[in-house]
C-alpha cells in the first residue's frame, strides 16, 4: 500500500507558502491506519522499547495504539498546564518566540527505553525537546517513529544519533 495516497496536500495552509500535509485521510481509512501501524511496528521491533511517547496531539494517534500493539506503556508529551502531577519541562524555539513540552517526572521507571513517535517531523524542535524530556527522567530514547518526515526542512539534525522510522518523506 502506498500511504501518499492517503494523505492530501492542501496549499497555504495555515498560511499562504505553506503546503500542508494532511493525515486526515489516512485516519478515516481502517486499512490505511491499520497498515500504518504495522509498518511502524515492524520496523522499531528491534529498537527494544518499554514505552512509547506520544506528542501532543497527533502522537498521541500513532503512538497509542503501537504501544498496544508492542504490548509496551505509553505516556503523552503536553503542552503546559495540561499534565496534573509534576511535571519536567523543556523549550524550543520556534520562527517567532518559543514553546514548552511536559511530562510527567514519573512517566517511567529509570533507566526505561523510550520509543518517541509523532506524526510528522519538519525542523525538529519538538523531537529534540521531546528527547530532552525523556533524558531528564532518567531514561534512554531508544529511537523514534515519524509518519512523515519533510526532508528539506532537516529536522534530523537536531535530534540524537538513535534510530529513526520513517514512514514517508516529501
Amino acid at each position: 500500500m502506498d500511504l501518499k495516497d492517503h494523505i492530501r496536500a492542501i496549499p497555504d495552509f495555515p498560511q499562504p507558502g505553506i503546503l500542508f500535509r494532511d493525515i486526515t485521510p489516512l485516519l478515516g481509512n481502517p486499512v490505511a491506519m491499520q497498515y500504518s501501524i504495522d509498518r511502524f511496528a515492524e520496523q522499531v521491533a528491534d529498537y527494544r522499547v518499554d514505552y512509547i511517547v506520544g506528542i501532543e496531539s497527533r502522537g498521541f494517534i500513532f503512538g497509542m495504539p503501537l504501544a498496544y500493539k508492542l504490548g509496551v506503556g505509553f505516556a503523552p508529551v503536553r503542552k503546559p498546564g495540561k499534565l496534573p502531577a509534576a511535571v519536567h519541562a523543556a523549550s524550543y524555539a520556534l520562527e517567532y518566540g518559543s514553546d514548552t513540552l511536559e511530562l510527567h517526572q514519573d512517566a517511567f521507571p529509570t533507566g526505561s527505553r523510550v520509543l518517541i513517535i509523532d506524526d510528522l517531523i519538519a525542523t525538529g524542535g519538538t523531537a529534540a525537546a521531546t528527547a530532552e524530556l525523556i533524558e531528564q527522567t532518567g531514561c534512554t530514547v531508544a529511537g523514534f517513529g515519524f509518519l512523515i518526515e519533510l526532508v528539506g526542512l532537516g529536522g534530523r539534525a537536531k535530534l540524537p544519533d538513535v534510530p529513526i522510522t520513517v514512514l514517508l518523506q516529501y
